[in-house]
Parts: structure tokens; C-alpha cells; sequence
């Protein structure tokens, strides 16, 4: 069955519901309205694997990895950015596919951190852009992870800072509720060893969580599926406790078949982790970070910068060493 006749099919059966819970309806279902997560045909490792094709390295890597679901990052070296996210997204929906973003750009970018330093000049820049992303998007079937690192990322923020990025994150779902239907978005939520899960609970909660489909955890991180998981459920406990609702999560896996040796950036002896796929402990398991891209000048990727492609570090990755 065709995405449109599988969209509409879902469409009729959910009217009645729709109807009913009209005020607080949610984004239409994307991994129904597709045949499965889309490839992105341009990723880094995709991109290394065309540029060296005699490499030795090149077949595990493709094979492993470039041709598994995984995430685009979308940030200030997007260009024009609803320009971006229309083709990445238009690009999917023509594959019948389901496109995985990652919105990256806010004010402050890790702020606290350094190695991702960056981000929209100010949270006007950051309110439009966002905007463009969401309109980019429009009605096609998407998932976005919005900003990761930047809930977990306060420790060296005053209150009003704080207070201003949580502002920009409810103004950005509320661009995706109004501009793109049928996307879930999650909001990134960091990983077990960054924030106890009554604080996040919390911090989700104040910039906007209500009005996203659900959270995102340990994107770009190392943790074990079943510590997130643990995690993620230890969250929902605090929503419903606090505030009354729970929301869906998902985790990052690219990176966390070894879990983690407790350091963060580039380090080495880790592994790829289950591909992408609905289901697993969370909603879904997806790779959100690209395996063999740096974390920054640090560990294995010493001299290189956040997001370069490193070839050794990612053929290490597929065989845990």
C-alpha cells in the first residue's frame, strides 16, 4: 500500500478519536505513514565511503554503518535552513521513508561544555530559524530531535539564562505543532550520568514537554540501552507523579554496544549499538550520532573537531575495539 492510501486509511479510523481529544490531539503517527526509516544518502561515513573506495577499511564501514538508518544534523552549516530540512524531508517522502533531523542551533549551543560551541546569535535568530526548520518540513512524515545537550547543559548557566533557553524550546514546539503535523518531536532529555531523573523530569517539563511527543536520551553518548531505559523510566515516574502525564522516549544506540567506560568524548574501545528500529525497551532505538564522527579535540579524536568523520575510529567501533 502507497504512503498516501496507508495515510489516509489511518486518517479515517482515527477520526473519531480525533474528534474527541480535538484540544490536546497529537502528531499523526510517522512510522505508519512510511515503509521504514530513510538512509541518508549524504551522510559522512557515505560520504567517506565514495571518497575511498580502495580503502580496506571501506566495505565494514559501509556495510556497518553508512547504510544504516541514522540521524542529519541541521545547524548553521545547513545554509538556508527551511530550504534544508524541505529537501532532506522531500527527499524521504519521495523514498516513502521516514526521515530522522536533528535540530542543533540554539543560542548558547553547549554552552557549558565548549566542544559544540555555536549556535543562533540570539534567541530572536534562534525563534526564526527554528521556525524555518518546522516550516521546511511542513506536512510530511518526520522525526526531530530538538537541541540535544541543551536541558542537561546548566551547569554553568544563571537562572535568567536558563529561563531563556527554556523559552526558546517551548517556542520551537510550538512551531512544530502549528507547521508540521505529522512529526514527533523529542525533546532531548541527556543520559543517566549528566542529571538525576526528578531534575530533568522537572527541566523537560518547564520548557514545554507537554506539548512534544515525547524525549530523547543519550544522544552522542555511550550509555547501555538498558541504563536509558531504566532512565527514561525513572523520568515518566517524576512527570506523573508532578505533573500528571508521561511521555514516549527514545535512545540513541549508535554508539552504546559496549556501553560506556565513563568518559564522554572520543573515547576508545566502544561499539556500534542496535540499528535503527521501532521498539526495544524504548519507543524506538535510533542512531542519532553518526558512529566515527568526533566528539571534538579529545581522546582518539585528538586534533579534530565535533563532527569530522574519523575512518579508524569508526572501523574500530564495528568490531567493540
Amino acid at each position: 500500500m502507497s504512503r498516501r492510501l496507508r495515510t489516509l486509511a489511518a486518517a479515517l479510523c482515527a477520526l473519531p478519536l480525533a474528534l474527541a481529544a480535538a484540544p490536546s490531539a497529537q502528531a499523526a503517527d510517522p512510522t505508519t505513514m512510511t515503509s521504514g526509516f530513510y538512509v541518508d544518502p549524504n551522510s559522512s561515513a557515505k560520504r567517506w565511503v565514495a571518497a575511498n573506495p580502495g580503502d580496506g577499511r571501506a566495505p565494514a564501514i559501509n556495510s556497518a554503518i553508512a547504510n544504516t538508518p541514522m540521524a542529519r544534523w541541521f545547524g548553521s552549516w545547513s545554509g538556508t535552513i527551511g530550504t534544508a530540512t524541505g529537501a532532506y524531508a522531500g527527499a524521504a517522502d519521495q523514498a516513502d521513508k521516514l526521515p530522522i533531523l536533528v535540530a542543533y542551533n540554539v543560542y548558547n549551543r553547549d554552552y557549558c561544555g565548549g566542544h559544540s560551541a555555536g549556535g543562533a546569535s540570539s534567541p530572536s535568530a534562534y525563534a526564526s530559524w527554528i521556525a524555518q526548520f518546522a516550516g521546511g518540513i511542513g506536512s510530511r512524515p518526520a522525526v526531530v530531535i530538538l537541541e540535544p545537550d541543551s536541558l542537561g547543559d546548566y551547569g554553568c548557566m544563571n537562572q535568567a539564562q536558563i529561563d531563556e533557553r527554556e523559552a526558546m524550546l517551548t517556542g520551537a514546539l510550538g512551531e512544530f505543532s502549528r507547521q508540521a503535523p505529522n512529526t514527533w518531536v523529542y525533546m532531548d532529555a541527556g543520559n543517566p550520568a549528566w542529571t538525576n531523573a526528578a531534575t530533568m523530569a522537572r527541566r523537560l517539563h518547564e520548557a514545554g514537554l507537554r506539548q512534544a511527543h515525547g524525549f530523547s536520551l543519550n544522544v552522542s553518548n555511550y550509555l547501555t540501552t538498558a541504563e536509558n531505559t531504566a532512565y527514561g523510566d525513572a523520568v515518566n515516574r517524576e512527570l506523573s507523579a508532578r505533573y500528571g502525564y508521561t511521555k514516549p522516549f527514545v535512545v540513541d544506540t549508535s554508539r552504546n554496544g559496549n556501553g560506556s567506560n565513563g568518559q564522554w568524548c572520543n573515547p576508545s574501545g566502544r561499539r556500534i549499538g542496535t540499528p535503527t528500529r521501532v521498539g526495544g525497551g524504548a519507543e524506538m532505538l535510533l542512531w542519532i550520532k553518526t558512529p566515527g564522527e568526533s566528539d571534538g579535540n579529545c581522546g582518539i579524536g585528538a586534533g579534530s573537531r565535533a563532527g569530522d568523520f574519523l575512518p579508524e575510529a569508526a572501523y574500530k567501533m564495528i568490531y567493540g575495539y
